[in-house]
């Protein structure tokens, strides 16, 4: 389980520039967006590929971590950032007024432990090397997949890992298991791993969203109008056109076609009416979401409290709002 002190200390250290930047007078030109890979978030770099996004207007900034993401997204050095909806609670508790503008997917396979083939069972992980990003979805999914196996922290070895060090740790024997996600899931399969534990078993623990920080909300609106219905745009154009969506995805994602088909399965897009559900209305659907995951993030220590649920949800964003 990922330790809670150490996690609040990498936000709150990276909470001291916001002063600095709320002293720097007028509003950016640009909105800077922060980006991990994950095949849920892939339809804004297809958005930007398909130029449906102005440079001069939207960055995609590309991220090595959700961890360098998240800091980065605190310190005010993006804007606004993809984030998995745990680390963006997480955010808020420690000070930073994030508010989710877009539901992207939520995972449903697609986040998986990736173990040596030897490995054939759950507790076959006793006394083994797991490794592990210190995100707090990473943490639920190795506390779920611990709770299945009948074993306790301390019967397993952990490893901290960067998501772009995976493959590579796994490949030079650092470590026996990987908690990872598309497309590294599907990388650590060629190299042999196989698939011992995934977030069917765990159905809504795992939802990717984009947050923006509230104090950005009002600097470059149409930016952020244009950064989500460039999204929508690009998912329309995958399932519309899914030959040349998955031709020009496949190579940054470090993944064949087929490959990349057969990784999309592992999630669960949610389009613009999905989204209309999920953040508008006086009870927007993510709200109940939150609630139970707020009360598995409370269970591992990684939450102090119930999760603030106040102006979370900002459906003014999304094509046809207002």
């Amino acid at each position: 389980m990922m330790d809670r002190n150490r996690r609040r200390l990498l936000v709150a250290t990276a909470l001291g520039p916001l002063l600095l930047v709320g002293a720097c007078g007028g509003p950016p030109a640009l909105t800077r967006v922060g980006c991990v890979v994950w095949i849920g978030y892939e339809p804004l770099f297809l958005a930007r590929e398909l130029g449906m996004y102005d440079p001069t207007r939207l960055r995609l900034v590309e991220m090595p971590s959700n961890t360098t993401n998240l800091m980065l997204l605190a310190a005010g050095d993006v804007e606004a950032a993809t984030l998995t909806l745990d680390d963006c609670l997480l955010a808020r508790e420690g000070g930073v007024d994030l508010r989710v503008i877009l539901v992207c997917d939520y995972s449903d396979g697609g986040d998986v432990v990736m173990a040596r083939p030897e490995l054939a069972r759950l507790e076959d992980l006793k006394s083994k090397r797991v490794g592990v990003e210190e995100t707090a979805a990473s943490a639920l999914m190795l506390a779920k997949l611990l709770e299945h196996a009948n074993l306790r922290p301390q019967d397993i070895e952990k490893v901290m890992l960067t998501s772009g060090h995976q493959v590579d740790a796994y490949r030079d024997g650092e470590v026996d298991a990987v908690v990872s996600w598309e497309p590294f899931a599907t990388q650590l399969e060629a190299q042999g791993a196989r698939r011992l534990f995934d977030s069917r078993a765990v159905p809504g623990l795992i939802v990717d969203v984009l947050a923006v920080r509230a104090d950005a909300l009002e600097r470059a609106p149409d930016n952020l109008h244009e950064l989500v219905a460039g999204y929508f745009r690009a998912l329309d154009h995958l399932h519309g056109a899914p030959d040349d969506a998955i031709h020009r995805m496949a190579p940054r994602l470090g993944l064949d076609q087929q490959a990349l088909r057969s990784a999309l399965r592992g999630m669960r897009t949610l389009g613009l009416a999905d989204n209309r559900a999920w953040l508008d209305g006086a009870r927007p659907g993510l709200l109940a979401v939150v609630d139970t995951l707020s009360a598995a993030l409370e269970a591992q220590g990684l939450l102090q409290g119930k999760a603030d649920l106040h102006l979370l949800a900002d459906s003014r964003f999304l094509p046809g709002a207002g």
